[in-house]
């Protein structure tokens, strides 16, 4: 008997296929799990403790399953830059780059998404990375960010959870670079930490217009620590100066289709016609005795602390202004990660950014294959780097002498430590204590109140667009137990919320008894939905993208459509003048052919069929009626008219220059009842190209969206 389980045994070791079903969770050592939610800390809020051996066994093979391509954030678009520091923080931090008012540190921008593939479309609904390397004097300062300011998870132990679950499924590998099936909502219905999380990416932001018109958050709280020893808390913002726009669903989907690349093309293009994409750097300050005085968590990094309770202050500006050389060597090999830092800067106990300070070195290593990834030139310091590290793959500094240790007397003590005064890296002291536990803070059991915040806040439009991706994302779920479940979460957020998706789902609301594990048996949930905790949900103008930054047409792309017998002369001055505003003029023709214009033989860039008016913000339908015949003729009436429609129903800017009445009167539009102040027509308004460049500015007409479809 002995020798037939041992054989059992032995058969189960040769065999290479297994089943999880009914099973208990173990480590790859064998050893059962009794809590996968929450890594090992001392004391609930303290830090993560490196003998977490699960935490490290996890992440360590998440971060080895990818080769050569990163595991997230694989597409990319990166940029050099300046960062400016206009205003000192010297009050509250120590890091020279942030001290010295008009200092200009030069920087690498790296843009991405997140679920996709490098192959994938920039238009998935998706995270966007927006990482800075700051190559200061004091060495590399990283500040790894995204445009949203939470994340899915509380607890890094739970990040190749979350990531397995959105990428393609692995029994077909499908879908690519979308949200939008059963494994992804399957995990989120059982994690009511990503509730708040789930409002930012379906909403408008995760479709941004252009990686330029989109904010940047550093997501955790760090600290900062002035010469006196003195410590803030603080959240990083970067606000675009071209304001946060975003295009529709439906748009996306179609620019995905015409050019996948479009965000890439866009900044590359910006930066080469000298439009240089600008940020304004801002910080939200925290002094350290009011970490408590919220009612929610700093080291939550599924919260966000709210503008109207804390302003963020202006402090400097960011400009990319030169495009990399070589793709590859600088975008693709450009290695960040959260633990470079710089005297004065410091982290917190934030459970996610504590894991995250392990795996990205572990990432670099397998992505990179060197201990010397930092030798990369994209990666190197500006400062020349001293230590006793030798060897090593790929291994390129020059070292002399024989002395590859410390404390040594044979090379002289050399390199030596640098006192604090000297600008040596010291940690933040703080008391450290607690029981040794896998266990979730009480303060982190909020999952609900600012996804009600976000949702709140939005503009009519805006949730909307929110409803319509909760209904398109769930309608591709097949299993019926994970939309009703979904539409249960909902529930919690708000009770319309849940209604509307539920009535396209077909489903019933019904609240969850018991959200799941991640909420603390003893977490009162009803508490959650209480009268009293329904009075403190407010809005959040911030939140919103309803009062961005509208009054600039800067690189803005108009598409002028234009055919022979146009008025050359009106064309000139109508694109004369919206590049003196900053906005950038294609031409767009039947063919690309030479277009005979009024006085002048015109080159169009595109043609009909090459482009679609999803890749622009604007369209002018240039002045002449032979140019409007030829536009309606058989060939290309269809195709003329699809552009206008198109435009029409994504809520732009259309001008109709004299002699398009033609044009206007077999469109969409020509049906309109309404007042609708982005339609111009040369015939009958005044200034009408000054209408036209105000309604550009505006960006959309999204309160008559409705309207404009109908």
């Amino acid at each position: 008997m002995k020798n037939e389980n041992q054989n059992e045994k032995l058969n189960q070791l040769d065999s290479h296929t297994t089943s999880n079903e009914n099973e208990k969770l173990t480590t790859n050592q064998g050893i059962k799990i009794n809590n996968n939610q929450d890594s090992l800390k001392s004391g609930d809020r303290g830090p993560t403790l490196l003998e977490d051996f699960i935490l490290r066994e996890k992440i360590t093979h998440f971060d080895h399953e990818r080769i050569p391509e990163r595991i997230v954030h694989a597409r990319g678009s990166g940029a050099h830059g300046i960062f400016k520091l206009n205003k000192s923080l010297s009050p509250y931090t120590k890091a020279d780059f942030l001290s010295k008012a008009g200092l200009e540190t030069p920087v690498f921008v790296r843009f991405s998404t997140v679920a996709g593939s490098k192959g994938s479309t920039d238009l998935a609904r998706d995270v966007r990375g927006f990482a800075i390397k700051f190559y200061t004097q004091e060495g590399n300062y990283d500040l790894v960010a995204n445009n949203m300011p939470v994340f899915f998870i509380q607890d890094a132990i739970k990040f190749p959870d979350l990531v397995h679950a959105v990428k393609p499924e692995p029994d077909n590998e499908i879908p690519q670079a979308a949200s939008a099936h059963d494994t992804f909502w399957d995990f989120i219905s059982l994690m009511p930490e990503s509730m708040h999380m789930i409002m930012w990416l379906m909403s408008d932001r995760a479709i941004p217009r252009s990686l330029r018109m989109m904010e940047g958050f550093g997501v955790h709280s760090f600290k900062f620590i002035n010469e006196q020893g003195k410590v803030h808390f603080v959240k990083f913002h970067f606000k675009p100066r071209l304001g946060v726009h975003s295009v529709a669903w439906d748009e996306a989907q179609r620019i995905s289709g015409v050019d996948p690349d479009f965000h890439k093309r866009d900044l590359w293009e910006s930066i080469e016609t000298g439009a240089y994409p600008e940020w304004d750097f801002g910080v939200q300050l925290i002094p350290e005795e009011d970490e408590h005085k919220f009612d929610f968590d700093l080291l939550d990094p599924t919260k966000l602390v709210p503008e109207e309770e804390v302003p963020v202050e202006i402090v400097g500006t960011l400009t990319l202004n030169k495009n990399p050389e070589n793709f590859f060597a600088e975008t693709e090999q450009v290695a960040f990660h959260p633990g470079h830092l710089v005297p004065g800067i410091d982290f917190t106990n934030d459970p996610l950014l504590q894991g995250r300070l392990f795996s990205y070195t572990d990432t670099q290593l397998s992505r990179l294959g060197s201990p010397n990834f930092h030798e990369i030139p994209i990666n190197r310091s500006v400062n020349t780097v001293h230590n006793n590290q030798r060897d090593g793959h790929m291994r390129q500094q020059v070292v002399k002498g024989k002395v590859s240790y410390e404390p040594n007397s044979t090379g002289g003590g050399c390199p030596f430590q640098s006192m604090m005064s000297e600008g040596g890296f010291a940690s933040h002291e703080e008391k450290v204590s607690g029981e040794k536990v896998r266990k979730r803070s009480q303060s982190f059991v909020d999952h609900y109140s600012q996804a009600k915040l976000f949702y709140n806040s939005q503009s009519g439009p805006e949730q909307t667009h929110l409803q319509n991706a909760l209904v398109f994302e769930l309608s591709k779920v097949t299993i019926p137990e994970i939309r009703e479940r979904m539409v249960g979460q909902l529930a919690f957020i708000d009770n319309i919320l849940a209604k509307k998706v539920a009535e396209k789902l077909g489903v019933k609301v019904k609240k969850l008894k018991q959200p799941n594990q991640s909420i603390p048996a003893d977490g009162d949930i009803s508490k959650l939905q209480s009268e009293e905790r329904e009075s403190k949900t407010k809005i959040s103008e911030a939140l919103s993208m309803k009062d961005t930054v509208k009054n600039t047409i800067k690189s803005r792309k108009i598409g002028f459509i234009l055919a022979n017998g146009a008025d050359g002369t009106v064309l000139n001055a109508l694109k004369t003048k919206l590049e003196k505003e900053g906005a950038t003029v294609e031409l767009i023709a039947p063919s690309l052919a030479p277009v005979s214009a009024t006085d002048e033989i015109l080159s169009p860039k595109h043609s009909l069929t090459s482009i679609a008016s999803v890749c622009f913000d604007a369209l002018y339908l240039s002045a002449g009626e032979k140019s409007a015949e030829e536009l309606m003729n058989p060939e290309n009436k269809h195709l003329t008219l699809r552009f206008i429609n198109e435009a029409y129903k994504h809520c732009k800017a259309i001008y109709f220059g004299a002699g398009t009445e033609i044009l206007y009167s077999n469109s969409n539009i020509a049906m309109k009842k309404h007042e609708d102040p982005a339609v111009i027509i040369a015939a009958k308004d005044r200034d009408s190209d000054e209408q036209f460049i105000r309604a550009i500015s505006g960006h959309r007409v999204w309160d008559l969206e409705l309207a404009r479809n109908t």
